[in-house]
């Protein structure tokens, strides 16, 4: 495909160890629902997890707003990690995918995601609500990738079959673009072909040069 002059990107990397954690939460959330009976080792863990939180707490920035715009320059706020592509990497309430751009002009994408227990509806199936997650995640991811991307405005899903947990699914994405709106569409399927999901979303083309100004993390001497 023809890599576009700059990818869209709005926020700074997450922090290796923020990865780390956000794929640990996510296991450990999915065998804590699957115990049958409350467990000593849980009960540990919930000790830990109150003691870090009060420790983090204490090193945060007090005001949650992120140091976008106005507050770029501020000596308050918290810093804004980029969500253009693989939210879930580092926020374990997002799944995890791959995705891949496709064609000379990036107008296609296709990729792979295993949704685990963590997002189960019905027994066994994922939780509908989660499929739209998926579906503006991958398309604003494949957006940014391209280098035009902006907010989106509708979202529409059809649900043709039941989307099974712990199950390797393939996904495929098309977009358009003319000078005021991104079109895409996609569907996920099973590894058979059948298809389970289908989606369509609107966004609006945006203007990579007149988003706000996004400030860099701070270093440990100017934290407050």
């Amino acid at each position: 495909m023809t890599v576009p002059p700059t990818r869209w990107t709005f926020g700074v990397e997450p922090l290796a160890q923020t990865v780390t954690v956000a794929g640990l939460l996510r296991r450990v959330t999915d065998l804590v629902v699957a115990l049958e009976d409350e467990d000593d080792e849980v009960e540990r863990l919930i000790d830990q997890l109150r003691t870090t939180e009060a420790r983090l707490a204490a090193r945060v920035p007090a005001d949650p707003r992120a140091r976008i715009g106005e507050l770029a320059g501020s000596a308050t706020g918290r810093v804004y990690v980029d969500h253009a592509r693989h939210v879930g990497a580092f926020n374990p309430c997002f799944p995890e995918y791959v995705l891949a751009v496709e064609g000379d002009d990036g107008d296609r994408a296709s990729g792979a995601v295993t949704f685990p227990l963590a997002f189960e509806g019905p027994p066994g199936i994922v939780h509908g609500g989660f499929l739209g997650v998926f579906f503006d995640l991958v398309m604003q991811h494949h957006n940014c990738d391209v280098g035009v991307a902006g907010k989106t405005t509708s979202l529409a899903l059809r649900y043709r079959r039941p989307v099974p947990l712990l199950t390797e699914l393939r996904f495929s994405l098309e977009r358009s673009l003319d000078d005021r709106r991104i079109t895409s569409t996609g569907s996920l399927s099973a590894a058979d072909g059948t298809v389970l999901c289908e989606a369509e979303m609107r966004a609006v083309a945006g203007d990579l040069a007149a988003l706000p100004a996004v400030s860099p993390r701070r270093s440990a001497g100017t934290r407050s």
